[in-house]
């Protein structure tokens, strides 16, 4: 079960490179197919937001080990999505996150952090 995730966020296209944008992120969408059928992610959702007048566009969350996770974040082909999209998009991260017992795990700590200074 995944226990952490890599939340990927963008922002609208850059101007003039929108349909570069599209053919990027239909590549992009490729790889983590093939990630997920080597069994490297456990599954991968892209998700477009409506307009809501901030910098968030879009997402794709990515569940999977922590390991994993960790040494596709620091992969080439990773890195070279990463770069091609920063010159794409508004707005483009890459953030980890916590999931399932990791984030249990999360609660726990910060809860005796506040115990330890109450």
């Amino acid at each position: 079960m995944a226990d952490a995730g890599l939340f990927i966020g963008w922002g609208q296209p850059v101007r003039g490179r929108e349909g570069q944008a599209v053919e990027l992120f239909n590549e992009v969408l490729g790889y983590y197919a093939r990630l997920q059928e080597e069994g490297e992610i456990e599954s991968f959702e892209p998700v477009f937001l409506e307009p809501h007048g901030g910098d968030l566009g879009g997402f794709i969350l990515i569940r999977g080990e922590a390991e994993k996770l960790a040494a596709i974040r620091v992969s080439e082909e990773f890195t070279q999505f990463s770069l091609r999209a920063g010159l794409m998009v508004d707005s483009f991260g890459v953030v980890g996150a916590d999931l399932a017992e990791r984030l249990q795990r999360q609660m726990e700590y910060y809860t005796e952090q506040i115990a330890a200074f109450a």
